[in-house]
């Protein structure tokens, strides 16, 4: 958690990202269980945690709306979890988080970043590629979905100077 992301302005409102701490996972887990139908676990964030990955939790007024996950090691980032709280889409949340994220990355001397993102979540492939991601391969059946499992779509974006 080398970069310290900078405040965000939404309109009319004030936000800003923060490092997670243990004491974040309740508010965190209703975030994650709201949103997915196949959530990670507490135990995931807090192992996750206690691995020293960059977590960051995004806060307006005391509440959470948000976090991002990312691991940097060998010159490459992987961001394993980016979520806005539901009823908070389309604020631009996510983007400020990832746009933190890709900082944090940059700091830590990443030359590039990969990611997976479900076929079946439009929204999210939208925001990557407008960030700079492209698809570069695909995880067949890597996703539990309803009625068996879903392909993960794999995008690498370079981090250059």
């Amino acid at each position: 958690m080398n970069a310290k992301p900078a405040e965000a302005a939404e309109p009319g409102r004030r936000s800003s990202l923060r490092p997670m701490r243990e004491a974040d996972l309740d508010a965190v887990m209703a975030i994650e269980l709201r949103a997915y139908p196949f959530p990670w676990t507490r135990g995931i964030f807090r192992d996750c945690l206690r691995a020293g990955y960059s977590m960051w939790v995004h806060e307006r007024g005391g509440a959470l709306l948000g976090y991002g996950v990312l691991s940097v090691a060998a010159g490459e980032a992987h961001v394993l979890n980016l979520c806005t709280a539901i009823g908070h889409e389309g604020e631009g949340l996510g983007l400020h988080m990832l746009q933190a994220l890709l900082k944090i990355a940059r700091g830590q001397r990443a030359q590039r970043v990969f990611l997976e993102v479900r076929p079946s979540n439009p929204r999210a492939i939208d925001l990557y590629q407008r960030v700079g991601f492209n698809e570069i391969g695909r995880r067949p059946r890597y996703y539990p979905a309803s009625g068996g499992r879903e392909d993960a779509i794999v995008m690498a974006m370079e981090l250059l100077d």
